[in-house]
């Protein structure tokens, strides 16, 4: 059977950028002859493009391979693949580990793809977890998977030199290297000929991109400047950025062209100096608070947002206190937060003890939890009375008279729907709010 007749499964986990990664492979296997297809019971192969940062997002991915086999039983032809940064890490364990698993591929070879899974077709076992110090995929112009969606996703840059030491990423997606701008400007524009009103810039560190060729070099501030005057119509995020490398000349790029959204997603982790130091993270605390303090002065308004976790290498209580206090002077927005568990193959598990009790991580965890939530809350009663330009993004899964969408400062707000479409952009003044949400009407 032809390649043509053949239909492709990608079901995807974890964050932004095995999104932006999913519709590359979408793409390299439509060229092969695939189609992609969204049902599972007629597809002939089943990718499952993974993560590896926390054991439970590998946990569920392992529980959703091993449900495959039903499918295995009525089509014996099936192939199953796990690609991305759990086939990194664990590479031929798999084989070993899941049965049903045909094919495993890191985030380095998806080129390789349509070979793969030839050889697994021939009951060979199909492989490459290679790592690539030039790999970008520049050339490859993503499938939009999703037709229906109104904002896109654009790898700017891959891998990470930063090598925190609780971290699996630099192992898993391997050294930094930044995209050829012009490449970028086309997948860019490529989204705006296609509708999109929304487009985010990927990275496990988009401020530290730079692309140097012979005759120039293009810096993150540069090329945010590039792509806000190349789509003035399109709304412009990025993520994520480190705070040792969130400079000034960045904010006041976004302080100088509306269409690039006032929101910054800036991890801090821990506000204890001797943690971060452990962790290996290269700022202090007082250096986290001096770039708080410049995106509030350049950019008055500007949402934030960060990652916290607790219960890290030798965490004392004074340590822990020294993050919650930052989290009170800081206020986030929004602050996702966890408890430290070990990835195996990082510094850490090698060389620093998980020796914080279980229990007193949950607590400290579920301390956290709480002061975010007031946070959270008195951050969106502050903007009851204020009006704010939405994109909508849906209909509420509360009524179906209601539309949600985000402000530029990536706040949800549910507002009545009226004539709105999806993709519209309304003036919605906020009426009300609970610690999650803006509620509001179109003015």
């Amino acid at each position: 059977m032809s390649n043509n007749n053949k239909k492709l499964f990608l079901e995807t986990y974890g964050c932004q950028m095995n999104v932006a990664d999913s519709e590359v492979v979408a793409s390299i296997m439509e060229h092969d002859g695939f189609t992609i297809t969204k049902i599972r019971e007629e597809a002939d192969v089943i990718l499952v493009n993974t993560c590896s940062v926390r054991e439970n997002a590998e946990t569920r991915v392992r529980g959703r391979v091993q449900g495959f086999s039903e499918l295995k039983k009525k089509n014996p032809k099936l192939l199953i693949g796990v690609i991305g940064c759990m086939a990194e890490r664990l590479g031929e364990k798999l084989f070993e580990q899941e049965k049903n698993v045909n094919i495993v591929v890191g985030p380095d070879a998806y080129m390789d793809l349509p070979l793969l899974v030839k050889k697994a077709e021939n009951g060979e076992k199909a492989i490459n977890i290679e790592l690539s110090l030039t790999e970008t995929y520049k050339d490859i112009c993503p499938s939009r998977i999703d037709e229906t969606s109104i904002s896109g996703f654009v790898s700017i840059m891959r891998g990470c030199n930063n090598f925190c030491t609780y971290c699996i990423v630099p192992y898993t997606r391997g050294r930094e290297r930044s995209r050829n701008p012009e490449s970028i400007l086309k997948e860019v524009l490529d989204l705006a000929e296609k509708g999109y009103k929304e487009v985010t810039l990927l990275g496990q560190n988009v401020n530290s991109f730079v692309y140097k060729n012979s005759v120039s070099e293009v810096s993150f501030p540069e090329l945010l400047e590039m792509v806000a005057i190349s789509v003035p119509n399109l709304r412009i995020r990025f993520a994520t950025s480190h705070p040792k490398d969130m400079s000034d000349d960045t904010l006041n790029i976004i302080a100088k062209y509306n269409n690039i959204c006032n929101f910054i997603h800036l991890p801090v982790q821990s506000g204890s100096d001797s943690v971060l130091k452990d962790m290996r993270r290269k700022y202090t605390q007082d250096w986290y608070k001096d770039r708080i303090e410049a995106i509030r002065r350049i950019i008055p308004g500007c949402g934030i947002s960060s990652d916290i976790f607790c219960g890290f290498h030798n965490e004392s209580e004074e340590d822990f206190n020294d993050t919650i206090e930052l989290m009170k002077w800081a206020k986030f927005d929004l602050a996702y937060m966890f408890k430290y568990s070990e990835r195996p193959g990082t510094f850490a598990y090698k060389n620093l003890d998980d020796n914080v009790p279980e229990n007193v991580k949950q607590r400290r965890l579920e301390e956290m939890i709480v002061l975010q939530n007031q946070i959270s809350l008195e951050n969106n009663q502050s903007d009851i009375g204020k009006i704010f330009e939405v994109l909508i993004e849906g209909i509420s899964k509360r009524s179906e008279q209601d539309v949600y969408g985000r402000t530029s400062q990536n706040k949800v707000i549910v507002f009545p729907k009226k004539d709105y479409q999806v993709g519209d952009f309304a003036n919605v003044i906020v009426k009300k709010c609970t610690k999650a949400t803006l509620i509001g009407e179109a003015v």
